[in-house]
């Protein structure tokens, strides 16, 4: 039986004067674990990728997290000292998502992921959030290892009537939110689907998408049989995933996700 394709978003880094396209390995097994599905990893060629034709082959759409962030040219905003940036991505990933949407195509999109989104769509993001008046540090604590960096760590409350709220019911979910940036204005299309207790924007959805489009900030990839909000999540997302296929191929096309059969579910 065929499996289900999932684009997973690359960056461009270069190393030892050799541009590499690289993605964390957790987004990748994230896909295979999550969705059952075959990751497919999409390079940052800026203009030359072919965007719609890769879309028409695939049935997913994962945009991934990363150390870099988007240039604040792309959303009206300033540089600032320490900046870790990566345009190829930019320029990859922002006209990604407008067409997945655009296509049908189900979309999640992670940590740098919802900020992408949020960019793409004509919103803006704050730069450094720790620094803003009552706000918590939401970025990674480098002096711990990394199973206690990715353990939930704040709560976050559901809005209602949204994708959240039909997938956990009211109320709250702990969440593990690492990142420097967050989204300030939000764009026009996106609804907020969940916020911190510090009032920093932690989900939104794109509204009337053809299929799902759910962008979270905090990482649902880590760990998934180990945590029911992530599993949940990838489950939403493989679900959607699997009619893209069925669509696609004319054929009924079957998804068990492995955290799902690992529980016995």
């Amino acid at each position: 039986m065929q499996r289900p394709l999932v684009g997973v978003t690359a960056c461009l880094r270069h190393e030892d004067h050799h541009a590499v396209h690289r993605v964390v390995d957790r987004y990748v097994d994230a896909v295979v674990v999550g969705c059952d599905a075959v990751p497919v990893i999409v390079p940052a060629l800026g203009e030359r990728l072919d965007v719609d034709s890769l879309l028409a082959r695939l049935d997913g759409l994962l945009v991934t997290g990363s150390p870099s962030n988007v240039e604040p040219w792309r959303w009206g905003g300033e540089s600032f000292e320490g900046d870790f940036n990566d345009p190829a991505r930019d320029e990859t990933v922002l006209r990604l998502i407008h067409r997945a949407i655009a296509l049908g195509v189900p979309l999640f999109a992670i940590c740098r992921g919802i900020q992408e989104l949020n960019v793409a769509l004509g919103g803006t993001l704050h730069p450094k959030v720790h620094e803003l008046p009552g706000r918590r540090d939401h970025r990674s604590d480098r002096t711990k290892p990394w199973p206690q960096r990715y353990a939930p760590a704040h709560p976050v409350r559901i809005l209602p009537g949204g994708v959240l709220e039909k997938l956990f019911g009211a109320g709250e979910i702990t969440v593990n939110s690492l990142h420097g940036q967050a989204i300030d204005r939000l764009a026009p299309g996106l609804r907020v689907e969940a916020v911190a207790d510090d009032g920093t924007i932690e989900a939104v959805s794109v509204e009337g998408a053809p299929a799902f489009a759910l962008g979270v900030q905090w990482h649902p990839e880590w760990r998934i049989p180990e945590y029911p909000v992530h599993r949940t999540l990838f489950s939403a997302f493989a679900e959607a995933v699997r009619r893209r296929a069925q669509t696609r191929s004319g054929h009924d096309v079957h998804v068990e996700t492995r955290a799902v059969r690992e529980l016995g579910a």
